[in-house]
């Protein structure tokens, strides 16, 4: 076992992930984008050259690489609409890991992290960062650091809010359904879980509901009087029904937590929105039953 709390031969995984995290973060600046694509190119050939991808893996890639085509401001409107289903498309199969050739590894394996809670695993998902990539790259309505109107001290203070009030509404709600109990906890492999959440986890999932989501629906729906709040909770409901394999209270839990999250969106932009995320998931990974009681 390594000081992470993981086995020994997971170190390999360990490096291609962290190359891919490094990518992640750098998507936030606009002059890093060649160094972001770098890395991520390393991250695929060193998974490709230790079967983690296989190369049928690349046709996610080229069908990534014709929507960003097809969505380009110089096509015709059909073209642009064919380029957005198709992104949606794959965006989705690689959220539920039905695109072939991926191998992601599977680093921890039906561990209780308290004698009470259902067991969890740990994955290193390549796919599912991949829509987050593409959104961050290629849909010109996501702003990255240098790019937006929305200061730093505006998305820190929305994503602080939008945890709390997250918190409050979700594990609040869970509690009371005994889904979770208090279980304070930070375990050896700690770290890694919150640096994948951040930057593989809560990036893709943010930038796919509502820097593209909850973004389309408030321009779409800007001349309406309540439009941006509509925006706020039609992707949060689609937040919540795609955890609906945990069953009814999740996805309830889930859209509230949505509603929170397209709060922090609306205030301080995908930063916002990110860190509203993960402050949840946070809270809940060291401070309750994670995922849940058994």
């Amino acid at each position: 076992m390594t000081a992470w709390g993981l086995p020994a031969d997971a170190l390999w995984s360990v490096s291609l992930w962290g190359l891919l995290c490094a990518a992640a973060a750098l998507l936030w600046w606009p002059k890093a984008r060649a160094a972001s694509l770098l890395l991520l190119g390393a991250a695929v050939v060193g998974a490709l050259s230790h079967g983690l991808l296989d190369p049928i893996a690349l046709l996610s890639f080229a069908l990534l690489g014709l929507a960003a085509w097809l969505v380009r401001p110089e096509r015709g409107k059909g073209w642009r609409i064919t380029g957005h289903v198709l992104f949606v498309l794959v965006a989705f199969a690689l959220g539920l890991h039905l695109m072939p050739g991926f191998h992601n590894p599977q680093l921890l394996t039906d561990l209780r992290l308290t004698p009470d809670a259902a067991p969890m695993s740990l994955y290193f998902n390549f796919d599912k960062p991949l829509a987050g990539f593409w959104l961050l790259l290629c849909w010109p309505l996501l702003k990255r650091f240098g790019e937006g109107e929305q200061p730093l001290a505006a998305s820190l203070s929305a994503g602080l809010i939008g945890a709390a009030l997250a918190g409050l509404l979700c594990l609040g709600l869970a509690l009371a359904l005994g889904a979770i109990a208090w279980a304070p906890k930070w375990p050896a492999f700690g770290a890694l879980w919150a640096l994948n959440n951040l930057l593989l986890v809560a990036l893709a999932e943010e930038a796919m509901f509502r820097g593209y989501l909850q973004e389309a629906l408030q321009r779409r729906w800007r001349e309406l009087r309540h439009g941006a709040s509509y925006a706020t909770m039609l992707s949060a409901l689609a937040f919540g029904l795609v955890h609906a394999g945990g069953g009814w209270r999740w996805v309830l839990l889930a859209s509230l937590a949505g509603l929170a999250y397209g709060w922090a969106y609306r205030k301080g932009g995908l930063f916002g929105a990110v860190l509203a995320h993960f402050g949840l998931n946070l809270i809940h990974f060291t401070a309750f039953t994670y995922p849940m009681l058994a």
